[in-house]
């Protein structure tokens, strides 16, 4: 049996706002630990269900969560803590660190 074989992990769905995220902050995070697609979805989860996340996505190969979100409503600190609880089973660990943060703005480009 693999280590990660009865690691399924439901994704959450968040509806994006794009209005929003063009308003709020993004913090690039380097995330350690991760080992397979359920792993990032786990990491990713915990993200997206934070009050003031607006939009997340995980770079598993690179190890790379990108995380827009409201500077009034959650900090960096709290990202990264999130990082390190959602593996808080006994079975994974990950941990995070912040790499840069800059407007979403600067960030994103959405098309209309």
């Amino acid at each position: 049996m693999s280590e990660h074989e009865n690691c399924h992990v439901d994704p959450v769905e968040k509806s994006v706002d794009k209005n929003a995220v063009a308003q709020a902050e993004v913090a690039f995070l380097g995330v350690s630990g991760m080992g397979c697609p359920n792993c990032a979805m786990r990491v990713l989860n915990v993200l997206l269900n934070l009050n003031g996340v607006l939009y997340a996505d995980i770079n598993l190969h690179n190890g790379v969560a990108t995380v827009a979100y409201t500077p009034e409503l959650v900090t960096t600190s709290v990202l990264v803590t999130a990082v390190y609880e959602s593996g808080n089973d006994g079975r994974h660990e990950y941990r995070a660190h912040l790499l840069q943060t800059m407007p979403a703005a600067e960030a994103f480009t959405f098309a209309d």
